[in-house]
């Protein structure tokens, strides 16, 4: 029996079977899975579907377009772990790419691009900031030569840039880690890609509850 996607199988809302009256329509059909993997060797398979429209099916991916929604930004990340899953923890264990899956993407393309639109460091930790204090002269001429470059209205637009801003003491961490949280918003088994958005704020915090919640479990049934 193929996979369908029709109703005629289902029960009555009374409970109550219902006699399957006609056939299986094409407009009904339904295909197997494309269960997306977080692997580096990208795969991709093109799908002709009905009235020749196409899919494209992701079986393995490992990076998406990220967008970092109070900032206005987007890079493309790499995809580093499958995290938390609502529907089915398999899917966390099996490292499963699917809509709305919590991820941990790399930090570095927006740390790169937050240093330079605000002029600041982010997720240094004190020993990495004391180290970079004791850099040879050498370097550290070099850096007095990179501040210069900049001219007078870049450093105005900078401090203009800078006033009132403050960064979540949540995201902070993230970024001293290198890894952010992130979910999926696409559908890698419709469209081939596996984009998403950065959490932020309530919806940071409560899935973060959620995973250090799971943690506890996993730690109590060790």
């Amino acid at each position: 029996m193929g996979i369908s996607r029709d109703s005629l199988h289902k029960k009555r809302a009374t409970g109550g079977k219902k006699k399957v009256w006609r056939k299986k329509r094409k407009y009904e059909l339904g295909r197997q899975p494309s269960m997306t993997k977080l692997s580096s060797n990208k795969t991709v398979r093109r799908v002709r579907v009905r009235g020749g429209n196409v899919k494209w099916r992701a079986l393995r991916l490992d990076t998406g377009n990220y967008s970092w929604g109070s900032e206005a930004v987007t890079r493309k990340s790499r995809i580093l772990d499958v995290v938390y899953n609502a529907s089915n923890n398999e899917l966390v264990r099996t490292q499963t790419l699917v809509k709305s899956a919590i991820i941990q993407v790399d930090a570095a393309p927006f740390r790169q691009w937050y240093e330079q639109h605000y002029g600041q460091d982010i997720g240094r930790k004190k020993k990495a900031a004391a180290a970079a204090k004791k850099e040879t002269t050498e370097e550290g001429e070099a850096a007095v030569e990179e501040e210069k470059k900049k001219s007078k209205h870049l450093l105005r637009k900078i401090e203009q840039r800078q006033e009132g801003h403050k960064l979540d003491s949540h995201l902070e961490e993230q970024f001293a880690s290198g890894r952010l949280l992130a979910a999926i918003a696409s559908r890698p088994g419709q469209c081939g890609r596996a984009d998403g958005y950065i959490l932020e704020g309530r919806e940071l915090e409560f899935y973060m509850k959620k995973i250090q919640r799971k943690k506890g479990k996993g730690a109590s049934a060790a």
